[in-house]
């Protein structure tokens, strides 16, 4: 959408941008659309689909090329999240996660040796990434965490759980966020990386969800769990405050996985629109009914301006923490406002299963959760503005 430009702003796609885009787009249609209803009613999580989305690049989207990776930027990256979203958003927020926030964790704040371990694998999926900070009693509110971890010698011992944790029970490694300091001290978390089959590692149930039920969300237990102090990531203390600028990506992701859910619903409303027919003319040549599709496209393309800004400050190397809150919040209430209205626009149709916009109505509601709810961004933004 927001090409760069060393003079001006290019609201073209570049070629390359237009063909990883399409290149998501045909790997969405031959590899997810077939079974997306079947793995939506099983609650599958269908680990081929992302060794294959490894095979295309997906999975290590921002990763260098020399740690594996695709080495692209965010312009693609967002593209990439929208077109399998739009699909199927289960598939998009579980390849938006494990980019963003397991991988990118380790990218950005693991050292060389670290680095090398993990992130090739991550990158091409040959292992499926998990990241934990939300707990049982702390969602908003991380600071309060239970889950600590405790020097001894040279290893350390973690004791707690994780919950909605993405890729809980299939994820071969996941990064940490666990308490070495004093509850509710911004400087009393640090970040460890736990690769499964560790003893005192294990999975818990697994969440019967509303929607996004593609993408697996399930505990993560830690019983007098041993971890050598090199999987540690960072200075003691700075897990928290590594955890907020990795949110300031992952909030990009949700917003170009809100773009997929809410353009998937749209598109769908607008050819319904033009072959359902009502008192002898497509329900689309009603006023009620072309209005309706005139503000939803109308929010969409603020949505996707607002996204592909953030992912343009994030290229940049730019601060990005308000423009991505602004962008997660906005765009995820647009997916859950333009979903409703697919819903309406089809009727009694849009309320049963064989038409896609049940599903998008459901999976919508997670992004305005999930990274950080719509309430929290607003605190993000209001500290923001009153620096």
């Amino acid at each position: 959408m927001i090409a760069e430009s060393t003079d001006s702003v290019n609201f073209e796609y570049s070629e390359t941008q237009r063909m990883v885009a399409e290149s998501a787009r045909d790997f969405a249609e031959q590899f997810i659309r077939p079974h997306v209803m079947e793995w939506d009613a099983s609650q599958t999580f269908p680990v081929e689909v992302f060794k294959k989305a490894g095979e295309y690049g997906f999975m290590g989207v921002l990763v260098p090329v020399a740690l594996g990776g695709s080495g692209m930027g965010y312009h693609e990256y967002i593209a990439i999240i929208e077109e399998i979203s739009k699909v199927d958003p289960g598939i998009g927020l579980s390849v938006a996660a494990h980019n963003s926030l397991c991988t990118n964790h380790i990218l950005l704040f693991g050292d060389e040796e670290q680095k090398q371990r993990w992130i090739p694998k991550l990158a091409t999926a040959e292992w499926i990434g998990a990241w934990g900070l939300t707990e049982h009693n702390t969602g908003s509110d991380a600071g309060g965490m239970n889950t600590t971890a405790k020097k001894d010698g040279d290893h350390w011992v973690l004791n707690g759980a994780k919950n909605f944790i993405t890729h809980g029970i299939s994820g071969d490694v996941a990064v940490i966020i666990a308490r070495t300091g004093e509850k509710g001290d911004s400087r009393g978390m640090t970040a460890f990386v736990v690769e499964k089959g560790t003893p005192g590692f294990s999975s818990g149930k697994k969440e019967d969800k509303l929607g996004m039920r593609a993408s697996e969300t399930a505990e993560l237990i830690f019983e007098d769990c041993r971890i050598p102090d090199g999987n540690r990531l960072g200075p003691v203390g700075e897990g928290f405050i590594q955890s907020m600028k990795v949110l300031d990506g992952g909030r990009i992701s949700i917003g170009a996985l809100s773009l997929g859910v809410a353009k998937g619903a749209f598109e769908a409303s607008l050819k319904y629109s033009k072959e359902r027919v009502q008192f002898g003319k497509p329900i689309s040549a009603f006023q009620g009914i072309s209005f309706k599709l005139a503000e939803m496209a109308t929010e969409i393309e603020a949505a996707e301006l607002m996204v592909h800004k953030a992912g343009f400050l994030k290229n940049a190397g730019k601060p990005v923490t308000q423009q991505s809150a602004m962008a997660k919040m906005y765009a995820s209430e647009v997916c859950v406002r333009v979903a409703n209205e697919a819903v309406q626009i089809h009727g009694g149709y849009g309320y049963i299963r064989e038409f896609p916009v049940e599903k998008f109505y459901r999976d919508a509601k997670l992004c305005t959760i999930g990274e950080g709810t719509t309430e929290i961004q607003k605190v993000v933004i209001s500290k923001n503005l009153l620096k």
